[in-house]
């Protein structure tokens, strides 16, 4: 049975951390591999590397969009076919993330996350809560 009293509380937590894991890497996108570095990096697995800004916007506006609270659903929906889609580089690497150029088992398990978060909703402190 779910604890109404908590399970805002456990929704807040996930969303906060899901948000905080978005920001993370898009600012190392942004300022350590640079944008230039990051479209090269994906021009080099395949993928357009136009793709790679509005990736990095996501990841910023989108992250802290999810530490707020605003639109989470929207958000975290979004999240989970971009997690899926950055899966699908790792495929080929094997489970451990530890593999030689990571494994799939992380960002599988950072789209389940977003999964969640969009199926519970933004949970408690939230800028723009979900109407009942």
């Amino acid at each position: 049975m779910i604890d109404s009293r908590t399970a805002p509380y456990a929704a807040l937590i996930m969303r906060v951390a899901l948000g905080l894991m978005f920001i993370a890497h898009g600012l190392t996108k942004v300022l350590v591999f640079t944008p230039a570095g990051t479209a090269g990096f994906f021009e080099s697995i395949g993928f357009p590397g136009v793709l790679a800004y509005p990736v990095m916007a996501f990841e910023v506006i989108g992250g802290v969009m999810l530490v707020l609270g605003f639109y989470t659903r929207w958000i975290a929906a979004l999240a989970v076919v971009q997690l899926f889609v950055a899966a699908t580089v790792h495929f080929g690497n094997g489970w451990s993330f530890t593999n030689a150029n990571g494994g799939w088992e992380y960002p599988i398990y950072l789209s389940v996350t977003a999964l969640v978060v969009a199926l519970l909703g933004e949970g408690a402190l939230a800028a723009k809560p979900s109407k009942a």
